[in-house]
Formats: structure tokens, C-alpha cells, sequence
């Protein structure tokens, strides 16, 4: 199994980012069009991305302000990365009037890799935007992965 990693900068403090994790009605201003979260230990966590793909797993670890940590995986018939069988683990750290947000998300077939950080790609840079007080746009398929 492999994992990706990614990091950004964001011009937003911590506080302001935090409920865009771990909020449905805020998470889906940047990540899906439907959300159910419960950010507590063994609390649920789906996301209907793009309006047609369920990402499904459940919170793992949850330290406000600081690290979000959830089980992934998507429930769609015959994909090999099934509801809850790798891991997400988000980390905000205050930098001034800005935040290191890093993502690392472990358990992924090699294969899926280079998908999996287009996809984060994507939705981080929606995220920074929505965080800075912009809006990213509905969260709709890509044209040229339908």
C-alpha cells in the first residue's frame, strides 16, 4: 500500500478552517454536495462527492483546531478501495496569520495514487479558496472523468 501527501498554505487562521473539516453544511462549500459527519471517535463520515461518488469511513481521531483523522473509501460496486479501508489524517499548524494545512493519506493501492492526489489536488485548492473567503463553485463532476 502506498499513501500521498500533500501540503498548502493557507491565509486563514486554524479557527477558520476548522469547520470546513468538520461541519457537513461547511464541508460541502468546498468538498461535496451532500455530507454527513459526526467528528468524534467512531463517528460516521460520508461525502457525496461531485454530486455522484460516496466517500465512506468513519473519525478516527479528532483534536480541534489541530488534526482531523478518518478511515476512507468510496461505495461504489468493484472498487478495490472500499468504505473505510484507508486513512485520512488532516493537520492544521498556525504560521503567523496563515495555516500549514498537511494531508497524508495512507493505505491506497499504488495505483490509485496519482488519482487519489489529483483529487486532493483539487479540493485543497477549493478548500483554500472557500477558507479565504471566496467561493470555489458547486462541486461538480470534471468533464474529462465522467
Amino acid at each position: 500500500m502506498a499513501e500521498l501527501v500533500r501540503e498548502i498554505m493557507i491565509d486563514a487562521t486554524p479557527e477558520t478552517i476548522w469547520p470546513y473539516l468538520t461541519q457537513a453544511d461547511k464541508h460541502i462549500e468546498w468538498d461535496g454536495t451532500e455530507a454527513e459527519l459526526d467528528p468524534r471517535p467512531g463517528g460516521t463520515y460520508r461525502v457525496l462527492v461531485a454530486g455522484r461518488h460516496m466517500a465512506a469511513g468513519e473519525f478516527v481521531e479528532v483534536v480541534p483546531m489541530q488534526k482531523v483523522v478518518y478511515t476512507f473509501g468510496w461505495e461504489q460496486e468493484g472498487n478495490p478501495i472500499t468504505p473505510g479501508s484507508t486513512r485520512v489524517e488532516i493537520t492544521l499548524a498556525a504560521e503567523g496569520s496563515k495555516t500549514r494545512l498537511r494531508l497524508v493519506h495512507s493505505g491506497l493501492p499504488a495505483d490509485a495514487v496519482s488519482d487519489h492526489t489529483n483529487g486532493w489536488d483539487h479540493y485543497l485548492e477549493r478548500l483554500s479558496i472557500r477558507a479565504t473567503g471566496g467561493d470555489p463553485g458547486p462541486d461538480i463532476p470534471d468533464p474529462g472523468n465522467t
